[in-house]
């Protein structure tokens, strides 16, 4: 009964509320964002040593936790592949048919290989897009002072102003782009 609800997806009305009930446990530590696009500063400060002013700061005490955080994320994705085994996802017909389009046929694991794999990065294509693709998501979340989970989840609970701006622009975004 465990394994299986831990191997099967879960619905939103249980995962939604569980992910929800994340805002209070972090008040109750002490006014703890969630996010991990800071994590990057945190690394750099944390490996230069302060060499950069923008570095210098008490990374341990601010960014210790969000760190263990971003490698629990990772730990869990090794767990699930290696532990738990990779399972095929189920895509409908018009997905997989623009996906074929795409020129994506590989779907026998999680992610289509024709995208993640060393062969695809060593492309031009797989290789811009990863660079590129990389420094723009890195450029946005720096420039909207986080991510959209970050500011979805944690800077809307928090009643952040710049948050709200920051999440209506999301969603007109990706409705726009629909």
């Amino acid at each position: 009964m465990l394994a299986e609800a831990i191997t099967h997806t879960w619905p939103w009305y249980v995962a939604g509320p569980i992910i929800g009930l994340f805002v209070p446990l972090l008040l109750a530590l002490g006014d703890k964002r969630l996010g991990v696009s800071a994590n990057l500063r945190h690394l750099c400060s944390a490996l230069l040593r302060g060499s950069q002013s923008a570095f210098r700061y008490d990374w341990w005490g601010t960014g210790s936790w969000n760190l263990m955080f971003a490698a629990g994320i990772l730990l869990g994705g090794w767990i699930g592949v290696h532990v738990l085994g990779t399972r095929n996802i189920a895509i409908s017909a018009p997905t997989t048919s623009a996906l074929q389009k795409l020129g994506l046929h590989d779907f026998s694991g999680l992610v289509p290989r024709e995208l993640i794999s060393w062969h695809a990065l060593l492309t031009a294509r797989g290789l811009v897009s990863v660079v590129i693709g990389g420094f723009l998501v890195g450029f946005g979340t720096a420039y909207a002072g986080g991510c959209t989970s970050g500011h979805a989840i944690s800077g809307l609970s928090f009643f952040q102003r710049n948050s709200l701006v920051a999440v209506v622009g999301f969603f007109g975004c990706g409705c726009t782009a629909l």
